[in-house]
This record gives structure tokens, sequence and C-alpha cells, in this order.
């Protein structure tokens, strides 16, 4: 008899909380600097101060449901600010379940365009923005990075292979 994936009765999907990151983009765009000043690499970039307090209300939300409708199972990209929304929603929350990092969640990988702004982008790859036009949001791909419909289709194969009987 084949057997049937499981799966959950509810399934939330939650963003991390504002980060130093997304402080540092805003200031640049506001600026109108070329690129984005981060203060450490993509994947160690922490929550701000108020990123914290969104997780932490967040937390306060999920305590706030029935007991049987907790989450059983928490999962974050291997990102800082993702991985500390996350723990910070689930001890606020009093969630029993530890967190467990999944690649496949991670940010999209914006290849030779990580780090600038549109206006870099226009200075450095103009051609670039000229493409994304004509392609679509959707299915351009910068060179060395995704385009969204790649992070979909990732996300899609692992979980079909993930969940195929044996």
């Amino acid at each position: 008899m084949e057997q049937q994936p499981s799966w959950p009765c509810a399934l939330w999907i939650v963003r991390h909380g504002e980060s130093i990151g997304n402080l540092a983009a805003a200031r640049a765009i506001a600026a109108g600097a070329p690129a984005i000043d981060l203060p450490a690499g993509e994947l160690d970039i922490p929550l701000s101060p108020l990123g914290e307090r969104q997780a932490r209300a967040l937390g306060r939300w999920f305590a706030a449901l029935p007991a049987g409708d907790l989450p059983t199972a928490l999962l974050a990209s291997p990102y800082a600010r993702a991985r500390q929304t996350a723990e910070l929603a689930r001890a606020t929350a009093g969630i029993a379940a530890g967190v467990r990092l999944d690649e496949r969640l991670r940010e999209k990988d914006l290849g030779i365009l990580n780090r600038l702004t549109r206006v870099g982008v226009a200075q450095h790859y103009p051609e670039q923005l000229e493409l994304r036009a004509r392609m679509g949001t959707f299915y351009y791909r910068p060179p060395g990075g995704e385009s969204w419909c790649d992070s979909v289709t990732e996300e899609v194969n692992a979980a079909e292979v993930a969940n195929r009987p044996a």
C-alpha cells in the first residue's frame, strides 16, 4: 500500500522581521546611493530593534491561539534574521518545538546585482534594467543569480522529492 505524505492542518509562512539590512537599503535608496552599505555578510545580517519587537509580537499572537493550534514544527532559512525571528517568536509563544534550518528557504540570489540599488544597477548594468523590463520580474535572472521562477521551481522540486513515497 502506497503511503501518502502527511500534511499539516495549518501552515503559517512568516518572513523575517525588519533587519539592519532593510534599514541600510532604505537609507541608500533615500540618499540616491548606488550601493547598500551592509555591516556584515548577507547570512549574518541581524534583526533591527523593531524587527525583534515584531518577532516577539508574532510570538504573542501564537501564544493567544488555542493550545492545540500552536505550531508543532518551525522551519527557518539559515539567515541570521530569519533564525532570530523564529527563535524569538518560539520563545515568546512558549512553543516546545525547536527551529530547524532549511536551506531551501533562503533569499533569492541577486548575483551581480547584490547590494546595488536601482541607481547602482542603472550606473553599472543599465542593460540589466532593460532586460528585466523586457522579460518581466518573475522570469528575469541576473548574471550569477536566480529568477523568482528559479526559486519557486527549486522549492517545489525539493518538496516533491521529500514527499515522494519510498
